[in-house]
């Protein structure tokens, strides 16, 4: 499955500054509202440092890792419900990703003009919600028009995304010296759940895009933080959407695989080819840690850690898979 996370928030909150750092991409960044008025898109690889380590044990150099798609939607102002500030064009990008990242302005600075013109996080995320939920209301109005006219149950609510029940990642945009503040970090995070709470500072995430990976993370340790944006990110929404990887390795490639939690084999399967999950037979399942510490396919099925799974298994992070499928053509 692919997973697509929409960059929300006020205006001049960070929001492509950060976009640029997580894609790479070099999206319009600007002192001014809606410098993003079409929305910027990124897939960007989900870091997994066990691809790279499977990629050695089966020496192979293709290696496919889990993605993630962004997209970057210009700044939102109080009345986007009602069309102000082209919000209605916004709105309509959100309720196409899965989850919203909502990029919430921590840090102070008198050369970056807020459009409240003061800095306060809690009430720039009431904005909003406030608006997603103002957005909702007209959407139910006209759902509820259509069922007046007798329109099809297609057109029902129950069809409909509600942007206000879509899940929420607080993303805290806070200066250089907040970022060891835990303090400040106990008490936002607390107000949003802390399990959806991210802490980052957006320039310092753009300055890193041409930096190496040790260099990115010897950057990060001298202001005492141990991942980046996009490591603290997807895991925040992995955990929210109850997410998942498995993963496949031979010869030909090395690669991750996302699903949900809970997914049995031949799901699991499916996310492959459907072809795998219709004409699902048995699965071979392998730890990870232990394909690592035994250190081959042949030293698991060894010592009896290589497990040959039915359609009722369901599936653990970290399994390394091969499916045994048939399909008969017709």
């Amino acid at each position: 499955m692919n997973l697509k996370i929409g960059i929300v928030g006020l205006p001049n909150v960070g929001k492509s500054t950060l976009f640029n750092a997580l894609t790479n991409a070099h999206a319009l960044s600007a002192n001014y509202p809606f410098a993003t008025i079409e929305p910027n898109i990124g897939i960007v690889p989900v870091p997994d440092e066990r691809l790279d380590t499977l990629a050695k044990m089966y020496d192979t150099d293709k290696v496919v890792p889990a993605t993630v798609e962004f997209v970057d939607i210009a700044g939102l102002v109080a009345g986007a419900s009602h069309g102000e500030g082209l919000g209605n064009q916004f709105l309509a990008h959100i309720r196409e990703c899965q989850i919203i990242c909502h990029v919430v302005r921590v840090f102070e600075d008198g050369n970056v003009t807020h459009v409240s013109e003061s800095v306060d996080p809690l009430r720039d995320i009431d904005v909003i919600k406030t608006e997603l939920e103002l957005a909702d209301l007209d959407t139910r109005e006209k759902v509820e028009m259509k069922r007046s006219k007798g329109n099809p149950a297609k057109n029902g609510e129950e069809l409909v995304q509600y942007l206000s029940e879509k899940p929420v990642i607080y993303l805290f945009n806070v200066d250089e010296n907040q970022l060891s503040n835990q303090e400040l970090r106990l008490k936002l995070a607390t107000e949003v759940a802390p399990s959806r709470a991210v802490f980052v500072n957006a320039r310092l995430e753009e300055e890193m895009v041409d930096m190496s990976k040790a260099e990115r993370l010897e950057f990060l340790k001298s202001y005492g933080v141990e991942e980046d944006a996009l490591s603290e990110l997807i895991k925040a929404a992995y955990k929210t959407l109850g997410l998942q990887s498995f993963l496949t390795a031979g010869k030909k490639e090395v690669r991750a695989w996302t699903i949900k939690r809970g997914a049995t084999a031949p799901e699991a399967a499916g996310t492959i080819h459907t072809d795998f999950q219709r004409g699902f037979i048995a699965a071979e399942v392998m730890k990870y840690d232990d394909l690592v510490s035994l250190g081959s396919e042949q030293a698991v099925k060894a010592a009896g850690k290589l497990a040959t799974v039915g359609k009722d298994y369901v599936m653990q992070e970290g399994d390394v898979v091969e499916f045994k499928f048939n399909v008969t053509k017709k």
